[in-house]
């Protein structure tokens, strides 16, 4: 079974109210898992949307109330932490963690990762995300890792994809805005697929461009499910 991630990430835009709609349209979509991001301000204070970035990010103001969110609906939350103090604040609320492209350059170049070590020591599951084949590095028989194939353009062009060794990741993390990609990634053998969505592509969110909406994601779902009925 194809593990679908609906990556919330920085759309609910800081609204308590628009992102327990979201946790909810991906549960009742047939999604398996919602992610959020972590940032802090020395993360964005370069950034053009810094504060609506901010205002989007788990904190210790809104996470109690994302956590409940996620269990009234029965779906599975977690978090792409992108500073080491947020480690510490999921700790207690997520059974896995999600390692951004960004950070995963280092950790292919040289094993080394500030985030990537703090992550590790909590012995959980990591999702990492990478443009690069892992398969030589020293991780990738470790069994608490998943590697997701990646390419960091927002939106990418099917010409900007290689799926000719998607086989030497564990899945797939889109950022193009075909349904399509992702369904081909997972008929290649994709565990994990994790989509960017959005509740309306018509407002300014900052990742729309890359996401899917809900009509989007529930036709997602219908052909990896049907991909996954052929493939038994």
């Amino acid at each position: 079974m194809t593990f679908v991630v609906a990556e919330i990430g920085i759309n609910w835009d800081g609204d308590l109210k628009l992102a327990r709609e979201m946790i909810s349209k991906s549960k009742q979509l047939g999604c398996d898992a919602v992610k959020f991001q972590a940032f802090d301000l020395e993360i964005v204070k370069n950034h053009l949307e810094k504060e609506r970035l901010l205002r989007s990010s788990i904190s210790q103001e809104n996470i109690q109330k994302i956590v409940n969110f996620a269990k009234d609906e029965k779906i599975e939350w977690f978090c792409t932490p992108m500073y080491e103090g947020a480690v510490d604040m999921l700790e207690p609320f997520v059974k896995r963690y999600k390692i951004r492209e960004f950070d995963s350059r280092e950790l292919l170049k040289n094993y080394n990762s500030k985030i990537f070590k703090k992550v590790l020591e909590t012995k959980k599951e990591i999702i990492i995300s990478a443009n690069k084949s892992p398969k030589n590095n020293k991780l990738y028989n470790n069994k608490n890792i998943k590697w997701l194939y990646c390419v960091p353009k927002y939106p990418t062009k099917i010409t900007d994809l290689d799926f000719s060794k998607i086989n030497e990741f564990q899945g797939y993390s889109n950022h193009s805005n075909e349904i399509l990609v992702p369904v081909v990634a997972a008929s290649l053998g994709s565990e994990i697929i994790e989509v960017h969505i959005t509740s309306d592509k018509n407002k300014d969110f900052i990742d729309n461009n890359v996401s899917f909406d809900y009509k989007e994601l529930k036709e997602l779902m219908r052909q990896i499910r049907i991909v996954q009925r052929i493939k038994k």
